[in-house]
């Protein structure tokens, strides 16, 4: 189902957090989407988020949003745990979707729902920042100019909004494994999927996690050995970091300070001038780079871009799931394995 270049993607939205809110605008922004339809499991809830957001058709029912011919595509930004049924419904039923990381917490889900979107002939994406900025690509140039690299350290510590409730007793979703979450899949996966993209599957795999009551993770780390070098990720809810990371090569370094954005990269070489490689742009912009490209393929269909995106996608669920299994992080769905 391709849409015509000069035809308006009428978009759904599944949840009405922050993000979703932040998705909306970065989308209205790239003039490729307008806001059809919200989805909410209470009335209130959708009336209250469809008024917020200038969204004119509220659902309470997935499957009558899924089924319905009032929208074309679908951001999804439920938690964790209901992406995969809710991808499948809307790819079943022709649906384009934008999903919010990680699509899924194994990667033969991901394969899975893949290979439906495929059957369908619609576009499945993973919505992960990093991925779709313009100055992407000025990372990889650095990383060749300073090469060979020996040392990568991708680091996303932030302290959680949420945990302060956590606490306090209060139940959260994002320290619920139950809800197949926590540090790892939250914010882990953001220093993953760079270290894939510019190195490849690694040859060997460590990880520990620290674990808060209930079982979720609040930090960990994982370190992956290649042949030539280490490539250190670490991660946490519980704690900010201001080091950021950083790739060292033998001619220079870059700094990474938000590894989510790559803003603030900085390229040193030896006996040069620092280099900056990206500026500030706001959340929404971010997320509008994201959109485009989801607009983009819609419209024009899949390319090669699409399909390397998409078999990264795998890559990264495959060893988010290997770390899991060397840290000691389960979630209920891993029992039937």
């Amino acid at each position: 189902m391709q849409q015509k270049e000069n035809e308006t993607i009428r978009l759904g939205v599944v949840g009405s957090g922050w993000i979703a809110c932040e998705m909306i605008r970065g989308a209205k922004s790239t003039g490729d989407f307008t806001l059809s339809a919200v989805y909410s499991r209470t009335k209130d809830r959708a009336e209250s988020f469809a008024l917020e957001q200038g969204a004119p058709h509220i659902f309470t029912d997935l499957y009558e949003m899924a089924t319905s011919p009032l929208l074309d595509a679908v951001y999804i930004a439920s938690p964790n745990v209901c992406h995969v049924e809710q991808c499948r419904c809307f790819l079943q039923n022709g649906k384009h979707v934008l999903c919010e990381k990680p699509l899924a917490a194994r990667g033969q889900e991901v394969m899975e729902l893949q290979k439906l979107a495929r059957e369908k002939g619609v576009i499945f994406m993973e919505a992960i920042m990093m991925m779709h900025l313009p100055w992407r690509d000025k990372l990889r140039r650095a990383v060749q100019q300073i090469g060979p690299i020996s040392l990568a350290k991708f680091d996303f510590c932030q302290y959680s909004s949420k945990y302060d409730g956590f606490l306090q007793g209060r139940h959260q979703n994002i320290f619920d494994p139950a809800m197949e979450t926590g540090a790892l899949m939250d914010l882990g996966i953001y220093t993953v999927y760079p270290a894939l993209w510019l190195f490849g599957e690694p040859v060997g795999v460590t990880a520990a996690a620290n674990f808060l009551p209930g079982g979720a993770d609040g930090s960990g780390t994982a370190t992956l050995l290649y042949p030539d070098k280490l490539v250190v990720l670490t991660y946490s809810k519980t704690g900010a970091s201001h080091t950021g990371g950083e790739i060292v090569g033998e001619k220079g370094t870059v700094y990474l300070p938000a590894i989510s954005s790559l803003l603030g990269m900085t390229l040193y070489r030896r006996g040069k001038e620092p280099e900056y490689l990206s500026g500030q742009e706001e959340k929404y912009r971010l997320m509008g780079h994201e959109a485009r490209q989801f607009a983009r393929w819609i419209k024009e269909g899949p390319d090669e871009a699409y399909e390397e995106a998409s078999h990264l996608s795998v890559q990264v669920a495959l060893l988010l799931h290997q770390i899991r299994r060397i840290a000691g992080i389960r979630f209920t769905g891993d029992e039937s394995e």
